[in-house]
């Protein structure tokens, strides 16, 4: 499960809560930290690559330094970029996994609509609060001036461009543990049912409505979403992909790439359909394992 949302809105107390309730939580920005401590590699490569004054004085890395000079211009950017991400996405494999099995892992990542990174979780889960809310959380509880909560805000994805990539919407305008009991449903009547059918290939049942938290932009965003996770787990071997909403949730087709039967492509298909979220209910047919999406897929030649 991916999880996201924007600065102030309360991401790291639903991971919070999440983890309470069994989930492997991965914290993007303390990876990012950690492949840049005293002695990693990537510290190395920085001081290579953009001096030594991005050093303080006991030899860690001085993050407004290294802002400074990585920041000043796109190729700076590109490069930092080059050294990071790699080392960021080894140390998230690992942590992956090290997850017990049976495990919900859950990646907490701030940019991760910005990064366009939904396709690659069988779920993503965007936490939300109003601007106002947001603004007072900052300047209460971290000590930044309006203006600056404001502008940090401003930088980061809009609320339209999060609806789209939200497969579960969470609203956390209100007091500290109201959205807790919403979690809580979330848990136990979507995720542990996804990872059980997941493990069991077998195609969900779905959850009561008032269990499961709000899809926020209808079957229509949930088809959109589909399709991007289909292209994103079958890559080449998927010639087309196509999906709409139904009265029943959301019907897709994918067209074989090459010269084969569908039941043939969907064979070499199934365990990636898995990183979709789906399980084989036939011969060339596939299943949604999310009780709170149903879908069906049609491999076609």
């Amino acid at each position: 499960m991916g999880l996201t949302g924007g600065i102030g809105a309360g991401k790291s107390t639903v991971a919070k809560v999440l983890a309470r309730a069994g989930a492997t939580v991965i914290d993007a920005d303390a990876i990012a930290r950690e492949v840049v401590e005293p002695g990693t590699r990537g510290l190395a490569e920085l001081v290579s690559e953009f001096g030594g004054e991005i050093l303080t004085g006991d030899g860690a890395l001085d993050r407004p330094a290294l802002a400074s000079v990585a920041f000043a211009d796109e190729a700076s950017r590109l490069r930092l970029n080059a050294i990071l991400h790699p080392l960021i996405g080894a140390r998230t494999q690992e942590h992956i996994d090290a997850a017990p099995a049976g495990s919900i892992v859950v990646q907490d990542i701030p940019l991760l609509v910005e990064g366009a990174m939904g396709p690659l979780f069988h779920l993503v889960v965007v936490v939300d609060a109003d601007e106002e809310t947001r603004v007072s959380r900052l300047v209460g509880s971290r000590g930044l001036d309006e203006a600056d909560a404001r502008a940090r805000i401003a930088a980061q994805a809009t609320e339209d461009q999060r609806r789209a990539a939200a497969d579960v919407w969470l609203d956390n305008s209100g007091p500290a543990g109201a959205l807790d009991p919403a979690v809580g449903r979330l848990w136990e009547h979507r995720l542990e049912p996804f990872m059980r059918n997941l493990a069991a290939r077998e195609a969900a049942r779905p959850a009561p409505e008032a269990a499961v938290a709000a899809n926020p932009d209808g079957a229509e965003g949930a088809a959109r979403r589909l399709a991007q996770r289909l292209r994103a787990a079958l890559g080449g071997d998927a010639a087309e992909v196509a999906a709409h909403a139904n009265g029943a949730g959301v019907a897709a087709t994918v067209r074989a790439a090459g010269d084969v039967t569908a039941d043939v492509m969907a064979d070499a298909m199934a365990e990636r359909m898995r990183g979709a979220g789906l399980v084989r209910s036939g011969a060339s047919r596939f299943r949604s394992a999310d009780p709170g999406a149903p879908a069906t897929v049609d491999v076609v030649a």
